[in-house]
């Protein structure tokens, strides 16, 4: 849950910083004081787009940072998969922004995407906005509801799986038959390709070595001279001038001292060798110069095999005989598709079946389910929207099954119907309740599956609008109850009885300095929590009957 939250230099925040408690806490304030533009940084945190108008004016950048206890819940596989420190106590989040528009965000101060920052809000933290309101005229969300109260996310996680390999099998099935059809038209073509490169019997390596042939057959005669040249050079001379005749010179030099200079004796062991490799090379350049020969006829036949197999790179648009072997076995492949195309198709066929025949029966048990627990939601919302002022509250959850329209999440769609009234048939949640029924709906359906998803935060940003009074005070105890069990329950409110029940009280509010506006929230006192409520109940000028009733609201056990 939110421990400590830290803001510096966002909107009309200068610098934040607040401890938050377990349990239910509430957060008022007059309106524009501030209260959405902290929801606005949490927001950040959960990896929301970032603005950089956002950051305070003629500030260089903007630090949002969040410290959140997760002792309580097992989040070990997320750091673990993702690689982030995790002690198992303790979360840290921050995220920075600078008004160059950059951003960077860090989970335990170690640099994380914005992704990563989502998939670990999602386990964190939950943000219920009057918008969210809207969500009950959504089909999937209403479907999502009942899989969460179900507890079936890991059979509904099997079924997106399988569901996912039906529509890969069937894309390809569509797709073997289309390439089939287009195929046929062009399979003499592609066979005339394929016959060309078969016929020219490419072999890897081949275009180098007949290039490099090219090139001695070319220059042989050039070749043939400088070998025979470099050889007489070594050790042809018949006077003794030639480079192994004067080392022989040297070497006889050498020894007719080493009786007198022993140290000549090393020096003609190295000339020994210098003369005896240099004898092999003069060998070598001499047969290598009676190898070389001029043939006109084998240049005729390395040329023209060099012109075939360029020109069939630039038929083809590659650049060496390896492409061309690679083309050549697509080209072999796609044929024998078409070849075989029939028999390929109609065992893709059976594989969509089959995958189909799996993921039928996965949506036949989530639906089953769904059917079951539409029951089991349709008491409970009744019962928790009972007390909240609707007492002849009719709920109803319907499931329309169209089993030959899978889904992504199968093949139901759910809606709620909704009447407050005794009278009357219910009708869609979103076309007939008003503001305020909406948000009591919301709020018990919120309550409803609180236990299953087990969030440790839930912020309410006024939820309450559109009620008041003792329902306003019944839909504060229902927070209450969600706040337990190492929950934490955070509500910006304007009603007076939802701030008294409150176990911990903040205010938001605003200053104006000489150059500024700024926003502030700062936890109330005993004596401060009288006086704000007070204000909430009579408005900027205070009254001892208003001192009295906040301090009979905050007694209220």
């Amino acid at each position: 849950m939110l421990k400590n939250l830290q803001i510096e230099n966002y909107a009309l925040i200068e610098h934040l910083n607040i401890d938050f408690h377990p349990g239910f806490s509430v957060i008022t304030g007059e309106t524009g004081a501030g209260k959405s533009i902290i929801i606005g940084a949490i927001g950040l945190l959960l990896g929301q787009r970032a603005d950089s108008r956002s950051i305070k004016a003629d500030a260089k950048r903007c630090v949002i940072e969040a410290t959140f206890d997760v002792s309580h819940y097992q989040l070990d596989t997320f750091f673990t998969e993702n690689d982030l420190d995790f002690d198992g106590t303790e979360c840290i989040i921050r995220r920075e922004l600078t008004s160059a528009g950059k951003s960077r965000a860090f989970i335990n101060d170690t640099p994380a995407s914005l992704s990563q920052l989502r998939e670990l809000g999602e386990q964190l933290l939950d943000i219920h906005s009057q918008h969210k309101n809207l969500l009950l005229g959504k089909e999937d969300f209403q479907l999502n509801i009942l899989d969460i109260v179900a507890n079936q996310q890991e059979l509904l996680a099997s079924y997106k799986k399988e569901y996912k390999e039906y529509k890969s099998l069937a894309r390809q099935l569509e797709e073997a038959i289309q390439e089939a059809q287009n195929s046929k038209a062009d399979e003499e073509f592609l066979q005339f390709q394929a016959d060309q490169l078969a016929d020219a019997n490419l072999k890897e390596g081949e275009q180098e070595e007949l290039e490099a042939e090219s090139e001695t057959l070319e220059h042989a005669e050039d070749i043939k001279s400088s070998l025979y040249s470099a050889a007489n050079q070594l050790q042809s001379s018949h006077d003794g001038t030639d480079a192994l005749g004067l080392l022989k010179q040297s070497i006889s030099h050498l020894q007719s001292i080493s009786s007198v200079f022993s140290q000549s004796e090393e020096w003609v062991s190295r000339l020994d060798s210098c003369y005896i490799e240099l004898k092999d090379v003069a060998n070598e350049l001499e047969n290598q110069a009676e190898d070389i020969e001029y043939n006109p006829r084998r240049l005729e036949q390395v040329n023209d095999r060099l012109n075939t197999l360029y020109t069939l790179q630039k038929k083809h648009g590659v650049e060496s005989v390896e492409e061309l072997l690679t083309l050549q076995q697509d080209l072999e492949e796609k044929l024998m598709r078409i070849s075989h195309s029939d028999d390929f198709i109609e065992e893709l066929k059976q594989k969509v079946e089959h995958q189909k025949d799996k993921t039928v029966a996965l949506a036949q048990t989530l639906s089953k389910k769904r059917k079951e627990t539409a029951k089991k939601v349709e008491k409970e919302m009744e019962e928790r929207l009972l007390p909240l002022g609707m007492p002849n509250v009719q709920f109803r959850c319907v499931i329309v099954s169209t089993p030959a329209e899978l889904t992504p999440t199968g093949y139901d769609q759910a809606q709620f119907l909704f009447n407050a009234n005794k009278s009357g048939e219910p009708k869609p949640v979103s076309q007939i309740a008003s503001g305020g029924e909406i948000a009591r709906v919301m709020l018990a359906l919120k309550a409803l599956i609180a236990g299953a998803v087990k969030l440790p935060t839930i912020i309410f940003d006024e939820i309450d609008t559109g009620v008041s009074g003792s329902i306003a005070e019944k839909m504060a105890r229902i927070m209450q109850e969600m706040g337990a069990q190492n929950r934490q329950v955070i509500s910006i409110t304007h009603l007076p009885q939802i701030a008294a029940l409150g176990s911990h009280h903040y205010k938001v509010y605003k200053e104006d300095t000489t150059d500024d506006t700024l926003s502030h929230i700062v936890p109330l006192t005993d004596e401060e929590r009288v006086e704000e409520i007070a204000h909430m109940l009579s408005g900027e000028k205070l009254t001892q009957a208003a001192l009295d009733n906040a301090q009979a609201l905050l007694k209220t056990p």
